[in-house]
């Protein structure tokens, strides 16, 4: 959907800013807004960070409440992380890419400053994004809780063996599964970890989870594709230190018998693109589906 308006009065600005040359951008970006008469947020640790205590830092939900846009200048790990913050607010996430792959920081580093510009005066794409909501109970205690843009992974520690995990869905039982982790992955998820686990790319537009054994016991197991309304609950069956990450950036130890449920969130992330932003040409060049193979050359006959 093309939008040809202009309701950003306040842009937020969070980086990642341990990389080199984060610094520099963040404080072009901020001089850039001001000169447009847009107020600037940045994040606390953000503006400690590059010594820009001068701009006001502010807290995530202080951003919510108050910003109309909010820029992430970073990696994947950036968009993320905001997206889980910020989503319940429905501030509208846009994403520099200052990391290396990009999947969802699409507006490369070098073309900031034109399709930045853009975006700030109302010509921009929009889509929504697919959160999941994960709680771990214990019994009948709640005893973690996060929101994942990507995906939630249960599994092993990396010193122990397979895990056993039960897996319901919509209360009725798929199966039990030794392993070394089982992912559930949104739209947004698929061209993540579960991508290198073999899992199907799901277009962002599609309403649907998948969930991706990590190096099955059984080779028959397979990812399937389920509804985006799907309740599953996860019980850790046996496995020794397993442990369960939202996004692999939040994490919690799990026990024998914790259940995992987890459903589509109440909220989504509302994402800003460039117009003529295309997600067939982000897997082109993020999975360099442009490059024909190597055809290997017949040997000649000595």
């Amino acid at each position: 959907m093309i939008r040809m308006s202009s309701p950003f009065k306040t842009v937020a600005l969070v980086g990642r800013y341990q990389s080199e040359g984060v610094a520099g951008t963040l404080s072009e970006i901020a001089a850039f807004l001001g000169e447009r008469g847009i107020a600037v947020l940045i994040e606390a640790d953000t503006a400690q960070a590059i010594g820009r205590q001068d701009l006001g830092g502010v807290d995530l939900d202080t951003i919510g409440t108050q910003a109309d846009l909010a820029i992430a200048i970073g990696g994947d790990g950036t968009m993320l992380g905001l997206a889980r913050s910020l989503a319940r607010y429905q501030v509208p996430l846009v994403g520099i890419n200052h990391g290396r792959l990009g999947f969802v920081t699409d507006i490369p580093l070098q073309q900031w400053r034109g399709a930045l510009g853009a975006i700030l005066d109302g010509a921009y794409a929009s889509e929504d994004r697919t959160l999941l909501n994960v709680r771990v109970m214990r019994g009948n205690e709640e005893v973690w809780h996060q929101f994942a843009m990507n995906d939630v992974v249960v599994s092993r520690s990396s010193r122990a063996g397979m895990i056993e995990l039960q897996v319901m869905v919509d209360d009725v039982y798929m199966y039990n599964q030794r392993a070394d982790g089982l992912i559930v992955a949104t739209p947004t998820g698929s061209t993540a970890y579960a991508l290198s686990a073999n899992g199907p790319i799901l277009h962002p537009r599609l309403a649907g989870l998948v969930l991706v054994p990590v190096a099955p016991q059984a080779l028959s197991n397979r990812p399937i594709a389920l509804p985006d309304d799907a309740h599953i609950n996860i019980r850790v069956v046996d496995g020794r230190e397993p442990r369960v990450a939202g996004d692999m950036q939040v994490f919690s130890d799990l026990q024998i018998g914790d259940d995992i449920v987890i459903e589509r969130a109440p909220f989504t992330a509302h994402f800003l693109h460039p117009v003529g932003y295309s997600y067939f040409a982000t897997l082109r060049g993020k999975l360099n589906w442009h490059e024909l193979p190597i055809l290997s050359q017949p040997e000649h006959p000595r």
